[in-house]
């Protein structure tokens, strides 16, 4: 496959670009399939803001 161009490209090579995206979609696919139990988005946002503020300097 083609070169790409670095700076409008995270991957070098087209193969590369392709192997991520089919690898990222399987990720998402399996997630999305999961019956495991879901951690509610205001959680996961508080959680990152305690995470954030204890690493934030004054």
């Amino acid at each position: 496959m083609t070169d790409l161009i670095p700076l409008e490209w995270e991957f070098s090579t087209g193969e590369e670009a392709a192997a991520h995206d089919a690898w990222f979609r399987a990720k998402i696919e399996r997630a999305m399939a999961s019956t495991a139990s879901k951690i509610p988005h205001d959680q996961v946002i508080a959680g990152m803001r305690a995470i954030i503020d204890r690493h934030r300097t004054t």
